[in-house]
């Protein structure tokens, strides 16, 4: 972990940068998920895309709460 605030470098506070690549990473993961669905379901693995769906909805739920912070401390709209 790092010590000192990294923010000068990227011109965003480190707790700011943190909840963008959060949300960012949850979205990836919700449309990577999409491929991991089909390709379960063109197996015929039903148990498997089931498995995909629920985590791709754990993903979605994320992003929706990494976007409400941002909003919430950026002051922008959901």
């Amino acid at each position: 972990m790092s010590t000192s605030e990294t923010g000068a470098v990227t011109g965003t506070k480190d707790k700011d940068y943190n909840i963008i690549w959060f949300t960012e990473a949850c979205l990836s993961n919700a449309l990577r998920l999409e491929t991991y669905i089909k390709d379960a379901e063109r197996e015929g693995d039903n148990e498997l895309a089931d498995f995909f769906r629920k985590a791709q909805a754990d993903s979605r739920k994320g992003a929706e709460m990494g976007k409400k912070m941002l909003a919430s401390r950026l002051g922008g709209g959901a």
